[in-house]
């Protein structure tokens, strides 16, 4: 009975979300709500609640303090020089900006935090998308894929955690991965470029001269691309080669902006800096992040903005993103708390387990691996890899199948995890980029199960897995 509530209760959630029935996050609150009391626990509704709020407060608080932090660096103007360095290299063309993302987002992503790379991947990236008019979630599925390849890094979570459950060294499951996540990073990339060519299609071929056009509200299109786009519901205006078309999206070039008030070029690399120690502190856990990014944000806003009166209105320009954020993932607090403390998750998990045939045994570490898409989508991680990894390594032991061979395959659903509703990180990226969650996952979740596949395909060929 519970195994079939939780399958209906992400179901329900998932398809009023993309059908824009209900907003995440009143989806993310009312509907585990509702089957908590279908399954006859309604008392204990609160107790579930307040127990995935303690596990998640973390989590929001570093979010809500890393985007006054990264917007304050936004507003001085740290990422104006590699916007229009990005901006000069891809030359408004389509191909080279989406290709452009995959490649930041992918470098980013070494620091091991899925909130920092999209935050710096959207504030570098967005202002170009919106000038070129290329669709908004192009950017963020191509975003999230390449980060869910390099989320596998063994300070980025999942390595960690299968090593601990499994009591194994993290280096021996991540270092003879190496050749199958390369692969998998290269799909996305190939992706990347196969998505760049359809908006060229759609959009056409811009020069670089008529991208930069200061102080303008306008969007440039070439010939042969009208319409309205129904991924970002924007609309995009029809001209002839090389129009120029007002839009009154108050939105524009503002990353590349150089005269507004907020920036501080005097003090850019004491930004630089600032960040950089703050990035190296993270990846070494010389504190918990939460207290990095709350002390980072302080004396960002200190130093920049000595005057009370612009500080205040530096975080009034950021309340709206913090809100969203920390709203999204209290919601999905509600979602994770009723999941866990009902028993849903481990019912499905071992509704899943048992279902698979006896004569599949001694092939264990493959079937770990599809198996890694949907657990790791429907579940946190810390649920995948403690609550039911174990399970699977002890079959596959009862079949001659290596703890590390379950342990590696367990790491190929990473791409398609990054999208998953009860990632908080995924809210940062779909609420900067301005993008309905919805249409976010509709996009995104066939190209990043695909690259999973080519993962786990290409451990297979290399003899990993």
């Amino acid at each position: 009975m519970l195994t079939v509530l939780g399958f209906a209760m992400i179901a329900t959630f998932l398809v009023l979300i993309m059908m824009k029935k209900m907003s995440p996050i009143a989806a993310l609150v009312l509907i585990p709500a509702l089957f908590c009391v279908a399954v006859g626990q309604g008392a204990q509704l609160g107790d579930y609640v307040i127990e995935g709020v303690g596990k998640l407060a973390p989590t929001a608080a570093m979010l809500m303090f890393a985007i006054v932090y990264f917007g304050v660096m936004i507003d001085v103007g740290l990422f104006d020089p590699i916007v229009r360095g990005i901006l000069r290299f891809c030359k408004a063309d389509p191909v080279r900006v989406v290709v452009g993302t995959a490649v930041l987002a992918a470098i980013v992503s070494l620091d091991g935090d899925g909130s920092t790379t999209f935050m710096i991947t959207v504030s570098a990236m967005y202002p170009l998308y919106k000038r070129l008019g290329m669709s908004l979630v192009v950017m963020t599925g191509v975003a999230a894929t390449a980060n869910g390849v390099m989320n596998t890094l063994p300070w980025g979570g999942p390595t960690a955690r299968a090593a601990t459950a499994l009591k194994l060294d993290a280096a021996d499951i991540f270092v003879p991965m190496i050749p199958a996540l390369g692969v998998g990073l290269l799909f996305v990339f190939v992706l990347a470029y196969v998505l760049g060519r359809r908006e060229r299609k759609r959009i056409g071929y811009l020069t670089l001269d008529e991208v930069l056009v200061p102080e303008t509200e306008t969007v440039l299109v070439a010939a042969g691309g009208g319409g309205t786009d129904t991924n970002t519901n924007t609309a995009k205006p029809v001209g002839g080669s090389g129009e120029s078309v007002a839009t009154g999206d108050g939105d524009g070039f503002q990353g590349l902006d150089p005269n507004r008030a907020t920036l501080r070029p005097k003090l850019y690399w004491f930004n630089a800096g600032l960040t950089i120690a703050l990035l190296t502190a993270m990846i070494l856990e010389l504190l918990p992040i939460p207290v990095l990014f709350l002390l980072g944000a302080a004396l960002a806003l200190t130093v920049n903005y000595p005057n009370m009166t612009e500080q205040k209105a530096r975080i009034a320009a950021h309340a709206e993103n913090v809100l969203n954020v920390a709203g999204m993932v209290f919601a999905a607090a509600v979602f994770t708390g009723v999941l866990t403390g009902t028993g849903m998750v481990k019912h499905m998990a071992d509704w899943l387990v048992g279902a698979i045939p006896a004569g599949m045994g001694p092939h264990m570490a493959v079937v770990t691996g599809v198996l890694s898409l949907p657990l790791t989508y429907f579940m946190s991680n810390d649920g995948f890899y403690f609550g039911v990894l174990p399970v699977l390594a002890e079959a596959g032991a009862a079949h001659g199948v290596s703890p590390l061979e379950i342990a590696r395959a367990s790491l190929v659903g990473q791409a398609l995890h990054m999208s998953s509703p009860l990632v908080p990180a995924v809210y940062v990226l779909v609420g900067m980029a301005k993008v309905e969650f919805g249409d976010h996952t509709r996009f995104t979740v066939k190209w990043a199960a695909l690259t999973s596949l080519v993962v786990l395909a290409a451990g297979i060929l290399f003899g990993i897995i």
